[in-house]
């Protein structure tokens, strides 16, 4: 920086991309092996390194950020039109999903009965487990905002306070989730109502993880006072994505589980 005299932050050759990648390719081709051969051994290996890469690579940008002040205002500028692209990707990540529900639920073919739920599908019923959960990740926006605005006023017990119970919603959300796939009366075989509420079900689920790992990382970095008042955008990022997880599960519950159901 001292020497290039400028505002921008060019990073560092970095092995973390490499052994990222790497580590999704373990976890494509294991799954591939434990869905054809019953084994979760290189699906376990990946996920192990996919852990050990992240723990690193946010290690790397957490001494970026706090420790070297590589992240001035104008690198924040980039960083907060990176993470507004990369939801604005995720948007159509999940527009593709309802697209494909749509046109199967809207004029359901002979193949399935000509009717929607097809025929011999039970459907959950939107008013028990669908809704609590609807109600748990409404309650989650509305905790991560009690924490956003206490930690813009310098109030760090309230924001550490309205942090942990936003991620221990997001785990109960994960549980309950769990439950209900766990005693669902179909599976993804059962034509495409199955494939359809299982994909779109399970990638929410999935970002539902991945946000509330977001969260538990910026609560420990909270926790160790690397945030301040005028400088945390990593939080303000994991507030916005999670902030898209309740608006796509808005649209979740109310397209597949009531209407759709």
């Amino acid at each position: 920086m001292s020497s290039h005299k400028h505002t921008y932050h060019l990073v560092d050759m970095s092995p973390w991309p490499l052994t990222g990648s790497i580590s999704a390719m373990m976890i494509t081709t294991g799954l591939v092996k434990w869905f054809h051969q019953f084994n979760m051994d290189l699906l376990l290996l990946g996920i192990l390194a996919t852990i050990l890469t992240m723990i690193q690579w946010w290690r790397d940008i957490t001494r970026e950020g706090t420790y070297q002040g590589l992240h001035t205002s104008r690198v924040v500028v980039g960083l907060q039109w990176g993470m507004i692209l990369f939801i604005t990707s995720e948007v159509l990540f999940f527009f593709s999903f309802f697209w494909a529900f749509f046109h199967s639920s809207l004029s359901p073919t002979v193949e399935v009965g000509s009717c929607w739920p097809p025929m011999g599908i039970q459907a959950f019923n939107p008013f028990q487990i669908p809704l609590l959960n609807t109600a748990i990740l409404l309650a989650s926006g509305a905790t991560v905002t009690w924490a956003h605005h206490a930690m813009m006023e310098a109030n760090l017990t309230q924001a550490l306070q309205g942090l942990a119970l936003t991620v221990a919603l997001g785990l109960y959300f994960t549980a309950l989730q769990a439950m209900e796939y766990y005693e669902a009366p179909f599976t993804i075989a059962d034509s495409v109502y199955g494939s359809t509420f299982f994909v779109a079900t399970g990638f929410h689920g999935l970002h539902v993880i991945i946000g509330s790992s977001f969260l538990m990382v910026c609560l420990y970095r909270m926790y160790m006072c690397h945030f301040s008042s005028k400088h945390h955008f990593g939080f303000e990022a994991a507030a916005w994505y999670w902030h898209f997880v309740d608006v796509v599960w808005l649209f979740l519950y109310i397209s597949i589980y009531w209407w759709g159901g």
